[in-house]
């Protein structure tokens, strides 16, 4: 049995380097997915100029324009109902969404550091690095999790880690974190195509992925 692209949404909420890693995965063939709508949560985002440069379809779901979160998670979730997508990816999407019961585990995000550590409401970019180098820390890295309705709490997909150096700066530590993100996203979202992925309450069971052209 051949396995059909998966079919994506792409939330963003800055200048679009995780998007941009997906559309390179997807056109060197390492990813078989299709983007079907990215969505920007204010106008005026590099990573909608991305978007356009690819020929992705776009929105824009302004969270200034609405009061509370359920009426904007509303408004957002009936776009990708819409763009009938298979899995919702967070690239740096900053704004908190209340997920509806049909798209639990469906929806995805990629973390720069080794949740729970660093993570949380305003616990984003640089911020996260910057905290890292300022606790000690040896080791960081990047998490896959989903998501729900706090930030940076959904069960936790994996995680790659490298190690911190002496003279790491945000600068640095961040490029590292980034290489490996990379990686750790498609691969995410492969297993996920591939029906590799079962939640058990918090944890997430990795089975040996079905790839594409088996039985």
């Amino acid at each position: 049995m051949r396995h059909s692209p998966i079919n994506l949404a792409v939330l963003v909420s800055g200048s679009g380097t995780t998007l941009q890693n997906l559309i390179d995965r997807i056109d060197e063939g390492s990813l078989d997915a299709r983007i079907k709508l990215v969505v920007a949560s204010k106008p005026g985002l590099l990573a909608q100029q991305r978007a356009a440069d690819a020929q992705l379809p776009s929105a824009v779901a302004d969270r200034k324009s609405f009061d509370a979160v359920p009426a904007f998670s509303q408004h957002v979730f009936s776009l990708f109902d819409q763009a009938e997508v298979d899995l919702i990816c967070l690239a740096g999407w900053l704004c908190l969404l209340d997920i509806p019961a049909r798209w639990q585990h469906k929806v995805m995000n990629i973390h720069p550091a080794l949740l729970p550590a660093f993570g949380g409401r305003g616990m984003y970019g640089r911020r996260v690095h910057q905290a890292v180098l300022d606790h000690g820390c040896k080791v960081s890295g990047c998490t896959v999790h989903f998501v729900d309705n706090a930030y940076d709490n959904g069960p936790i997909i994996l995680q790659n880690t490298c190690e911190v150096r002496d003279d790491d700066t945000t600068e640095t530590l961040a490029k590292r974190v980034f290489e490996l993100e990379q990686v750790a996203y498609p691969e995410a979202i492969r297993l996920f195509q591939w029906g590799a992925i079962t939640v058990e309450g918090r944890r997430v069971r990795v089975s040996a992925p079905r790839e594409p052209g088996r039985a």
